[in-house]
């Protein structure tokens, strides 16, 4: 009856294809089940409702990408460079995705955002929750760099948090104008938004050390 085993991951796989290239909105429950190929009651065994299983897409990716953000910004390498793997990484997948599906995606966390922000407390506060996550990480990195000299900025938080704003903040616009090629400023304008000491810092990383 469509509760095997796989039917709730195909459910999630659906509505985060289905929001990313339409939206949270638009979508009935109806069709995110005809995209997973599952009967209906199956959607209702598995989720109370559609906003549950928007809150549950959006737990599940952001567990992926806090993995990913973590072992980029983890590790050995200068804290710069961590940084900018991050950002790298970034533009990669929105190249990825444009390549596959022909449009720049953006990002799941900003498109819910402006969409649903004011619309659903629930998932306006998950979403908090997961950028003040982003920041936190991010942070870390920016104050290692400071304690090193390499940056001028007072507030760790505060810089982490405009890091994380211009990031997000390119992804936005290289969707809206469906150009990857907006994303080519980001570390330039973060090393700016640190105000960056370290000799030798580029936009290709080099001499890091």
């Amino acid at each position: 009856m469509g509760r095997s085993s796989d039917a709730r991951e195909r459910i999630l796989a659906a509505a985060q294809s289905l929001i990313e290239q339409r939206g949270y909105s638009a979508l009935g429950v109806a069709e995110i089940c005809k995209a997973a190929s599952v009967p209906k009651g199956s959607f209702y065994y598995f989720f109370d409702s559609k906003e549950e299983l928007a809150l549950t897409v959006l737990d599940e990716h952001w567990a992926g990408r806090r993995d990913a953000w973590t072992g980029i910004l983890g590790g050995d390498r200068p804290p710069l460079e961590r940084l900018r793997r991050l950002f790298e990484a970034t533009e990669a997948e929105q190249r990825a995705g444009q390549q596959t599906c022909g449009t720049v995606s953006g990002c799941l966390f900003g498109n819910l955002t402006l969409e649903m922000s004011n619309q659903t407390e629930a998932i306006r506060a998950r979403l908090q929750q997961i950028f003040e996550a982003q920041v936190e990480l991010v942070e870390v990195v920016v104050e290692e760099a400071r304690e090193r000299g390499e940056v001028t900025v007072p507030d760790s938080h505060e810089a982490a948090r405009s890091v994380v704003a211009q990031l997000e903040g390119q992804v936005l616009f290289a969707k809206l104008y469906n150009d990857t090629h907006r994303l080519d400023a980001l570390w330039a304008n973060c090393l700016a938004l640190l105000g960056v000491t370290a000799p030798g810092v580029t936009r290709e990383g080099a001499s890091l050390v």
